[in-house]
């Protein structure tokens, strides 16, 4: 059960799952879609314009442009690498410090009542600042503060942003004030009606303590993305390992005196962190503050946000329902939950969100330059390369996943039960992480285009599909004798992997060319590869059965990791190169 911007590095967690309809048949939005493609309307895919524009001319000319797209391919390759370095190196020091920040809290509380109240307290936080302030502005704002650059007007981006920011503190301080007066209706009637009347009054108190953190996850968002935006990556990337720190000292120092309280002020001593580290790099961009409400270009953020911001409220409902329906079902299926979403979280977070972090300022740049051809094959490779590394994630977190969990959380408050909880769902939320990893890098692709809605109606029927999944999931798992919380995490995986897939199907006819066959290939060899390292891994439990746990856990990640690599480079997969000049590319 994600935990907010605690558990993602201020993103809203996994958000998306998706659907699996065909979607291009004779739906509305693939009608509207292809009348946008027809028209060369929207942001440019598929434009009869932007076409001729990169075929018209003489024998000559045409050799002239090839040339020039590779080489302008080759520097947004670089581009890219150059950014997705820093940004990787930066990711794994933030993923390790939260892996360590769980492995503190789940000495101190385990999967306890009192952790269960936090986990549920800090989702409504984080919803205000998702809906308000997270993905949605980010996505908006990015590509029109950025186009005011392209322009050669930066007067008028840091006028924008100014806006954006003056106008954020306004509306999140409203809201986390009408939030914290509605708080004893909120946690009984929609988040955890479920716990007992002592927890839920814990669960208020905790809530609204936190409430003033999305107002400074808020204007911290809005840095990140102009730091992002004008490709400075070190200090955003830099800002959630502050906030891990916050959380681990409060763990660590406060909790012995104010139990779990220590996590609430350390959520809001960690968000003051995170916008605070930041702030030397607007220095460096020459950022300009303006105290002013208005600016043209807020009306075009807000146009750009609208549709995201429905979707985002689809995922919100999701995560409500989750944590309505987890409250239900005994002490600490909230936080078993938690957990393994987190340890599933480690792989997506090192690399893919790395990487699509990095990519989204290049892809805004090539659909504003027009460069088609360009924006898909660096969706391709990234695709590729992405995929490389959380399919045999996945695998080793499905095969491996008890001797992981006792390796890293087994002490203190944190028991064997605790474990087998854990694992649990960790096996289910592993399936869907190549379809989170996917839903990062296609989701920019169409922000990059301007084109919001798209994800939006996709993952709107996602978040259905999840919902009524979630509904009855763990029913059946309990008719059949299994632990209930499995199926909500099984829910996530299936509605994750179909949104990815719809996703790609409508990216595919926008993209051009023929591309495509490159990435089904690259998944047959990856795939390939995989299936021996799982092999590989069912064999090596069978044989170390009763061995120490930190032989079975860790020898088995050295195996499979060896076995894999080993396998893929004797199929012929090319996309490690591709991982490697990402990691080491300067």
């Amino acid at each position: 059960m994600p935990s907010g911007p605690s558990a993602t590095d201020t993103t809203s967690p996994a958000s998306s799952s998706g659907s699996g309809t065909d979607i291009c048949g004779t739906s509305a939005g693939c009608r509207v879609i292809r009348s946008t493609y027809k028209k060369g309307g929207g942001c440019g895919w598929g434009s009869e314009e932007a076409r001729k524009r990169g075929s018209t001319g003489g024998k000559g000319k045409g050799v002239q442009r090839s040339r020039g797209t590779r080489e302008q391919d080759g520097r947004a390759g670089r581009q890219v690498a150059r950014a997705a370095t820093q940004v990787v190196l930066l990711f794994i020091v933030s993923r390790a410090l939260g892996l360590a920040r769980e492995m503190v809290v789940g000495a101190v509380f385990g999967t306890t009542a009192a952790y269960d109240a936090y986990l549920a307290a800090v989702r409504v936080p984080d919803i205000l600042f998702t809906l308000i302030a997270g993905g949605a502005l980010g996505s908006a704002f990015i590509p029109t503060f950025t186009g005011y650059f392209a322009r050669n007007d930066p007067e008028g981006g840091w006028r924008l942003a100014s806006a954006v920011v003056n106008l954020l503190l306004l509306v999140l301080t409203l809201a986390a004030g009408l939030t914290w007066l509605a708080a004893p209706l909120i946690v009984p009637t929609i988040l955890a009606p479920g716990f007992t009347p002592d927890l839920q009054a814990l669960t208020v108190s905790l809530m609204r303590t936190m409430l003033v953190a999305p107002i400074l996850f808020g204007v911290s968002g809005v840095v990140m993305g102009v730091l992002n935006a004008r490709q400075h990556f070190t200090l955003p990337a830099l800002a959630p390992s502050f906030l891990n720190l916050s959380l681990i000292g409060a763990a660590w120092f406060l909790a012995p005196r104010l139990g779990v309280r220590a996590l609430a002020l350390g959520y809001v001593a960690g968000a003051a962190l995170h916008l605070s580290i930041q702030i030397p790099g607007l220095f460096l961009v020459n950022a300009r503050y303006i105290p002013s409400l208005y600016h043209p270009g807020v009306r075009e953020v807000l146009w750009l946000m609208a549709p995201r911001v429905l979707g985002l409220a689809a995922v919100q409902v999701n995560f409500l329902v989750n944590t309505n329906i987890a409250s239900r079902l005994g002490e600490g299926a909230v936080s078993a939950l938690n957990y393994a979403w987190l340890l599933m979280l480690l792989p997506q977070g090192i690399f893919a969100q790395a990487v699509a972090t990095a990519a989204f300022p290049t892809f805004a740049d090539q659909a504003a330059r027009g460069e088609w051809k360009g924006m898909r094959r660096t969706l391709v490779g990234t695709l590729r390369a992405i995929l490389f590394v959380t399919l045999p994630a996945a695998v080793g977190l499905i095969f491996l996943r008890q001797p992981l969990v006792a390796l890293l959380f087994e002490r203190g408050a944190f028991q064997a039960s605790s474990t087998q909880a854990v694992a649990w769902a960790l096996a289910f939320y592993a399936l869907g992480l190549v379809g989170h990893a996917a839903v990062e890098i296609l989701a920019r692709a169409f922000y990059a285009l301007h084109d919001t809605w798209t994800p939006v109606w996709v993952g709107g029927l996602a978040m259905g599909l999840n919902v009524v999944l979630s509904l009855t999931l763990p029913g059946i798992f309990g008719r059949v004798g299994l632990p209930p919380h499995g199926g909500l995490a099984l829910a996530n995986s299936i509605a994750t992997l179909l949104e990815g897939a719809g996703l790609a199907r409508l990216l595919r006819p926008r993209l051009g060319g023929s591309a495509e066959w490159r990435l089904w290939g690259a998944a047959l060899r990856i795939g390939a590869a995989a299936a021996v390292m799982g092999a590989a891994l069912f064999a090596w439990q069978r044989l170390t059965a009763g061995y120490p746990t930190l032989l079975v856990g860790g020898g088995g990640v050295v195996i499979g990791a060896a076995i894999y690599l080993a396998t893929a480079l004797l199929l012929g997969a090319d996309e490690l190169r591709t991982v490697l000049r990402l990691l080491l590319r300067r």
